[in-house]
């Protein structure tokens, strides 16, 4: 599967960066890009889903700025990425065995939580207050409120994508003795004890 369709927001891949990308790279991109997209929202009719999904590149666009430019950030970021993706894979690996797959599905999980909250909420709303970032995509504090719950639902929609193309292991149906069930019930309806 592409990087691009597993639901771990590529950063380098949103500003179009090669993979051994340089600090001048990640400005002059960011700052096509964010030009690019102001350019295009500025003709348009707002619609309550359009604003949404322009706040959502835009917020995607700085967090890929304030992430890349800075080194340790980047690599951090990277490292976080490519973890919670090799989890995923261990996990389908052991989709056989499940107990491996009930610990590797709690590894994975926690992976995921962290990587998902911390880079598509907690750093898209950082970059909005990093100055450079709100002299380039004019990005104020009304933008961030209504952000705020915009990259919330953007991050419990990829959590929910990504689980549903993961293996769980099969529930066995429960197995019911249904004669003992009825007389049961037959009993407490006349007043007996349970």
């Amino acid at each position: 599967m592409p990087a691009s369709d597993s639901g771990y927001v590529d950063y380098p891949e949103i500003l179009g960066l090669p993979p051994d990308f340089k600090p001048a790279d990640v400005r002059r991109n960011y700052r096509k890009k964010i030009k690019d997209l102001l350019a295009e929202i500025t003709g348009q009719i707002m619609t309550e889903d359009r604003r949404n999904q322009y706040l959502l590149q835009i917020a995607q666009i700085n967090a890929a700025f304030y992430i890349l430019r800075d080194k340790d950030l980047a690599e951090r970021y990277l490292a976080d990425r490519e973890e919670v993706m090799a989890l995923e894979e261990a996990w389908q690996r052991a989709a056989g065995d499940a107990e491996a797959a009930d610990g590797g599905r709690r590894r994975f999980d926690q992976a995921l939580r962290h990587f998902l909250s911390t880079y598509l909420e907690e750093m898209m709303l950082q970059a909005g207050r990093d100055p450079e970032c709100v002299e380039n995509s004019g990005w104020d504090a009304a933008h961030e409120r209504h952000a705020s719950s915009v990259l919330r639902h953007y991050r419990q929609r990829l959590y929910h994508q990504i689980h549903e193309r993961l293996p769980y292991y099969d529930v066995t149906r429960p197995e019911v003795d249904w004669t003992e069930r009825a007389s049961f019930v037959r009993g407490v309806l006349r007043g007996g004890n349970a």
